[in-house]
């Protein structure tokens, strides 16, 4: 479903009194600003995380062909038959990530040999190889549930965002998800459903210039005002430590014009849902501190049965890599009050399922539930191809990556992206059942 602009002000973005643009135009958490004076406390306390990262998640029902021409694909013995695809702008082109040499096709690479990342991006891009046990669109949640390994209602996206929201103080414990293509595309929380925020809806909300629901061109007034408000409650009863934390949190009018005009600036340039429009969106959402996890969908060739030379997945296999390298540059450019957001937020990816990558027929790929391809790219990933391909019947599926098994892969990527983000690992284990963490994959 997706929600009003009325619904999504009341029930996501701004919460109680606008909390989360009173947050913004000061600089003052939304747990103080929520909790008076009492939350002092617990506010001015020290995360035990030390490492919490935003997560960006783009994620898929369709079972697109994003494994069918990655790195760990290609190779001699049985790898040489796989049918990677021939269109020249997808030929085998080597690069190097995190230091080991690898091949994979040309819009993975770098800029120098016609491809897509530069190498600070392949530094940090973890490639895994999995195993999702299912060929099935409608089972997108249950592969988000890892096939049932995490606790009870739970899904990645909302552990992650459970454990990840009291550490970076965002304005919601909920993700938010943009760009849901279908259904099976939607997150839940506890076992309820989210609405479906797209660009435009998120655009038309944050820069209404006028009444109740006004958003970003009413910054400054709201800083003022809010600032009015606690002094009385805040300034008398709190200790000169509590005072000190307060002024070094607020923000100076001139900054908030600067964010005014930073966030306006960006979320003008949104005239669509497309997936630049998500992108630009969830960045703006990170910088506003609204909610840890966002989802978009960034397609890479889609449920590609009939695709005749597979021209439908070399067209969005180079522009879904290209919008990962936009994402990553946008972040690179951006930053909030604690710093740079290329340093603080990880993309993951996680699809129902990877595609067949034998010569089965001519004219497009069929679902394949041994193979999937995740990425995970973000300062707290160390670069590589994690797990591989090995024949599997008349196909190929997903090997063991190290001692873990093809079934447990799915529950340990899960693992491996809690304990990147610095997640402890009596809580992973608690809420992921099977599986282990691939600390190869950790930086």
């Amino acid at each position: 479903m997706t929600f009003t602009r009325r619904t999504i002000l009341s029930s996501t973005l701004f919460g109680a009194g606008l909390l989360g643009l009173r947050s913004l135009a000061t600089g003052i958490p939304t747990k103080l600003l929520a909790g008076g004076p009492q939350a002092f406390a617990d506010t001015m306390s020290t995360c035990a995380n030390t490492r919490p990262q935003y997560v960006i998640l783009a994620t898929s029902g369709n079972g697109d062909p994003l494994n069918a021409n990655a790195p760990g694909t290609y190779g001699g013995g049985a790898l040489a038959t796989v049918s990677h695809n021939l269109d020249p702008s997808m030929k085998q082109t080597a690069f190097t990530i995190g230091g080991t040499s690898t091949s994979a096709a040309m819009p993975w690479s770098t800029p120098a040999t016609g491809g897509q990342f530069s190498q600070d991006i392949l530094d940090r891009m973890a490639v895994f190889h999995l195993m999702t046990n299912t060929p099935v669109h409608p089972r997108e949640p249950d592969v988000l549930s890892l096939m049932d390994a995490t606790a009870p209602k739970e899904m990645l996206p909302s552990l992650l965002s459970r454990q990840l929201a009291p550490c970076l103080g965002t304005v919601q414990n909920q993700p938010i998800t943009l760009g849901a293509a279908s259904p099976s595309e939607g997150l839940s929380y506890g076992g309820q459903a989210l609405p479906i925020i797209p660009p435009l809806a998120l655009k038309a909300t944050l820069t209404n210039p006028t009444g109740p629901l006004a958003g970003l061109t009413k910054l400054q007034a709201l800083r003022d005002d809010t600032l009015s408000k606690i002094n009385d409650i805040y300034r008398r009863s709190a200790t000169r430590a509590q005072k000190d934390y307060l002024d070094s949190v607020i923000t100076s009018q001139s900054q908030i014009r600067s964010i005014n005009q930073a966030l306006l600036s960006a979320l003008g340039a949104i005239t669509d849902n497309s997936v630049a429009s998500q992108i630009t969106a969830a960045v703006v959402l990170i910088q506003m501190n609204v909610t840890p996890v966002i989802a978009i969908h960034i397609p890479f060739g889609g449920d590609n049965h009939s695709d005749p030379s597979l021209a439908n997945e070399a067209l969005q296999t180079t522009s879904g890599l290209g919008s990962i390298a936009f994402l990553m540059g946008q972040l690179k450019d951006m930053s909030n009050a604690s710093g740079n957001l290329f340093d603080q937020t990880s993309l993951i990816t996680l699809n129902v399922f990877g595609r067949t990558m034998a010569a089965i027929h001519t004219d497009g790929r069929d679902h394949n539930p041994n193979h999937q391809v995740s990425l995970a790219i973000g300062k707290p990933f160390k670069g590589g191809v994690f797990g591989g391909l090995a024949p599997v019947g008349n196909d190929f599926g997903a090997t063991k990556i190290g001692s873990i098994a093809p079934l447990d892969s799915l529950a340990s990527y899960g693992q491996t992206v809690m304990s990147a983000v610095g997640i402890d690992q009596a809580t992973i284990s608690k809420a992921i059942s099977s599986g282990q963490v691939i600390t190869e994959a950790l930086a």
